[in-house]
């Protein structure tokens, strides 16, 4: 009898241990830092903003009015014509395929689910889940409303595609993950180096992602402005609903039973 509550209670215990386990992954990591930091966060996060909010308005009316930033479309689609060669183009295809609508969401979610498995808080990626999701719907949204034509298709390099160009969905994915992944990943960490390094990192994936697509003929540079700006805005927006739920200051209350261990020392 004794043996039974014993393997009883066991089980009840291995469960509650288990359950506990779900649990903790949707409390909501709470830290603190400097007043000075918190207040540079949301600095940032509105800069963003309005910087994108700023270049995207620019660049639509560009786009509808056919002048302004446009104008530069189709110089840079000459000059990326006369660069092509057998191994440019398969380095390019070969970013087109990972930045690609079958890779990247791959990518994303083996990232997302093994970060949220290995992390004691899922929140984090839960907000890049969001941010990438949210990228998606408004990229569509603005496709069907812009309603633009991409370049020629005999200058397709890829197999051929009829649908609308602006913005450019794989730009704005490549954007979405590498900026948005970057602050999440190095906003909990005080190595500035590593985090310049981080951002150069994005930088670059970001540029080698909107060069594929001009090179290959399926983007003109404007989609490209465009789908950075969006990408900005949405960035902006992640510090902003990060910094507001996690980022408290000496004297503010942690609720997270979970983060109490990042309370400053005394």
């Amino acid at each position: 009898m004794g043996h039974q509550d014993s393997a009883g209670s066991g089980t009840t215990s291995r469960s509650h241990s288990r359950w506990r386990t779900f649990h903790d992954k949707f409390v909501v990591e709470e830290r603190y830092m400097d007043p000075a930091d918190r207040r540079g966060l949301y600095r940032a996060a509105i800069i963003l903003v309005v910087a994108g909010v700023a270049l995207f308005i620019a660049t639509l009316v560009s786009v509808l009015q056919a002048d302004g930033l446009s104008a530069a479309d189709v110089p840079v689609r000459d000059w990326l014509l006369g660069m092509r060669s057998d191994a440019g183009t398969a380095f390019m295809i070969f970013l087109a395929v990972v930045f690609g609508p079958v890779a990247l969401p791959i990518i994303v979610l083996v990232v997302i689910l093994w970060w949220g498995f290995a992390a004691k808080h899922a929140w984090r990626p839960i907000l890049l889940a969001s941010a990438m999701v949210t990228g998606v719907i408004i990229s569509q949204i603005i496709l069907r409303i812009v309603q633009r034509s991409r370049p020629p298709v005999e200058q397709m390099l890829f197999g051929i595609d009829h649908t609308f160009s602006f913005p450019s969905g794989h730009v704005l994915g490549a954007c979405d993950f590498l900026l948005v992944g970057a602050f999440l990943v190095f906003s909990r960490h005080s190595n500035t180096k590593a985090a310049v390094l981080g951002f150069v990192g994005a930088g670059i994936g970001i540029v080698l992602a909107a060069l594929s697509r001009l090179y290959l003929g399926y983007h003109w540079l404007s989609d490209a402005l465009a789908s950075l700006s969006l990408s900005l805005i949405i960035l902006g927006g992640v510090i902003a609903l990060d910094t507001w739920r996690t980022a408290r200051v000496p004297g503010e209350r942690i609720t997270g039973e979970l983060s109490k261990a990042d309370l400053p020392q005394d």
